[in-house]
């Protein structure tokens, strides 16, 4: 049934969108498919997010913000840890590996450009605190650079094959490679992938993506637009210093 409003607000659209995501999927998603549940045309959906790609940027990102800071707890030494981004790829890979509708939204945004350029700048940012002792003399080029190759490591972590390798396999593959490219000795990186995959990967994921649902309805139009302007300032902060190189 429609969910007719005398004014419909972004964050609406926003919220009707992720619950069509996370239920039916991505690709079986449409503007017509959001507007029709809000009581609206298409027109007034396509106003605020030209394309379905637009809204799945915006969701993308509200993931990410919600995620780290759930994974950074679950990891127990905050949100500057390497176990933080082990916990990041195990989670999303597993959510992937058990549902087909999560494998969509996320290959979905590993195929975005609008979504890539989002996590790149924000897992620049992320590995250049995490990392500081590593890779302490590189440049911002070096970090961009690096993190093309860990989203290249991430997206195989999650993409189904014919060799039919366990997800655990793939996991601790993927995370070995991450770690190596960010300089961490072979004795913590073993140690750091022993210790992720001890966490019950498939609870924790299911319950990020359960209380993302949650975390999306209690959300409002403010709250909403200051996380983003969180994220934008500290991606342009990346993106300025990346200029000065």
């Amino acid at each position: 049934m429609a969910r007719r409003r005398v004014v419909t607000t972004k964050y609406e659209i926003i919220q009707v969108a992720s619950e069509f995501f996370m239920s039916v999927g991505y690709s079986n998603t449409s503007p017509k498919m959001i507007a029709e549940e809000l009581g609206l045309s298409t027109g007034n959906i396509t106003y605020y997010f030209p394309t379905k790609e637009h809204l799945l940027a915006v969701i993308v990102e509200m993931l990410c913000d919600f995620q780290w800071r759930m994974l950074a707890a679950e990891a127990g030494r905050g949100i500057g840890s390497a176990a933080s981004i082990c916990l990041e790829t195990m989670t999303v890979a597993v959510a992937c590996d058990e549902s087909e509708i999560a494998r969509d939204f996320f290959t979905a945004a590993f195929q975005s450009e609008l979504c890539r350029n989002f996590l790149r700048e924000n897992h620049v940012e992320r590995a250049k605190k995490i990392f500081a002792t590593e890779c302490g003399a590189w440049t911002d080029e070096e970090f961009h650079q690096a993190e093309l190759l860990v989203m290249g490591l991430q997206y195989a972590a999650i993409v189904s094959t014919n060799a039919d390798i366990p997800v655990k396999t793939r996991i601790a593959g993927a995370l070995n490679q991450i770690l190596s490219i960010y300089n961490v000795g072979a004795d913590m990186r073993k140690k750091e992938i022993d210790r992720v995959l001890k966490h019950d990967c498939r609870g924790i994921s299911k319950r990020v993506l359960h209380e993302f649902v949650s975390f999306v309805e209690k959300t409002n139009d403010k709250t909403l637009e200051q996380m983003m302007q969180n994220n934008r300032r500290k991606s342009s902060i990346v993106v300025s210093d990346a200029d000065a190189v």
